[in-house]
């Protein structure tokens, strides 16, 4: 079968076309026969560029067809329209833990189906599991063009919260507040807290949702409220320490965590799965929610699509077709 794999050459990631065999499941796994996948930053500069990762078949998420059903598997059936995280995206044909496979909404294409999982999944687990975003609280997302910082905006707008973003672009804020944000802040430094503030009426946002890094880090502690979360799942700025005002963190009581899957064993994964399937999907499914897609590629034009999200160009996802 046809791959694209993630090659690390001096601490940045080249892609590299190769013919494999196709993967067999084992057991509690399936194969999916992609029809489409989408990129990552995380797994392209965190994983390639800032730690110098072993090479792999790239791709993380997949949306296909369920080809092959390894022992013990009873949850989907060959035949099946399925997304999910999974290893090697981008290739004819990946494997998928069968706890990860969530069914594909009928009136969905393969690429809207492709820009669920790692994006949808992640801002579930900040605002839903850790987060714990209110109907009414104001949840600031830090680069908020993401995928996921635009699935935290549609999520957090069917829990029926306020939605704060910041971005370099005013295009972008303009595309964003088509999709439910409330107020965007067009900036790239660390000097939002005082607009955050004057938004909400002098409170803070209840949960800030950090998609930026360090470099604004100690900004999105001081756009909290009394009680505030400050999620933070990445470092696309490529800055990994920040100070910590340690008084400020006590006498308000803020909590502070980071969402991240390189240490969660798979059954914490599939909880989370699970979670989403019942409190999100419903919404997807129902056509609350719409993935936002930016651009969409063949397998072969993948270099294109890695150098469109490096570019930080997008709104949203960028996607690839694969059959």
């Amino acid at each position: 079968m046809k791959s694209c794999w993630i090659v690390t050459r001096d601490y940045q990631a080249v892609l590299e076309f190769r013919e494999v065999p196709v993967p067999q499941p084992g057991a509690g796994e399936i194969v999916v026969r992609v029809h489409a996948t989408a990129l990552n930053r995380g797994e392209l500069i965190v994983g390639s560029v800032l730690h110098g990762g072993k090479e792999k078949i790239g791709g993380t998420e997949a949306a296909g067809e369920v080809h092959a059903v390894g022992e013990g598997v009873t949850s989907v059936r060959r035949g099946d329209r399925v997304m999910g995280r999974a290893r090697g995206g981008f290739a004819e044909y990946a494997v998928m833990d069968a706890r990860q496979a969530m069914p594909v909404p009928p009136r969905f294409s393969w690429e809207q189906a492709a820009a669920v999982p790692v994006a949808f999944l992640t801002a579930y687990e900040m605002l839903f599991e850790h987060g714990r975003l209110q109907p009414d609280e104001w949840l600031l997302v830090t680069g908020a063009s993401s995928g996921v910082g635009v699935a935290s905006v549609q999520m957090a707008k069917v829990i029926g919260a306020n939605v704060i973003g910041t971005s370099g672009s005013v295009e972008k804020l303009a595309r964003l507040k088509a999709i439910g944000l409330d107020a965007g802040i067009a900036t790239r430094a660390p000097d939002f807290a005082a607009r955050v503030k004057e938004i909400t009426g002098s409170k803070g946002a209840d949960l800030v949702v950090n998609c930026v890094g360090g470099s604004v880090f100690a900004e999105c502690m001081r756009a909290l409220a009394y009680q505030g979360r400050l999620a933070t799942v990445g470092y696309v700025d490529r800055v990994m320490k920040s100070e910590i005002d340690l008084e400020v963190l006590h006498t308000h009581r803020y909590v502070v965590f980071g969402v991240s899957n390189a240490r969660l064993g798979s059954e914490q994964r599939a909880q989370t799965v699970r979670g989403f399937v019942r409190d999100v999907l419903p919404a997807i499914a129902e056509g609350q929610i719409n993935p936002l897609i930016d651009k969409e590629y063949s397998f072969d034009d993948l270099p294109a699509a890695k150098a469109c999200m490096e570019a930080n160009a997008q709104v949203g996802k960028v996607v690839v077709r694969v059959m």
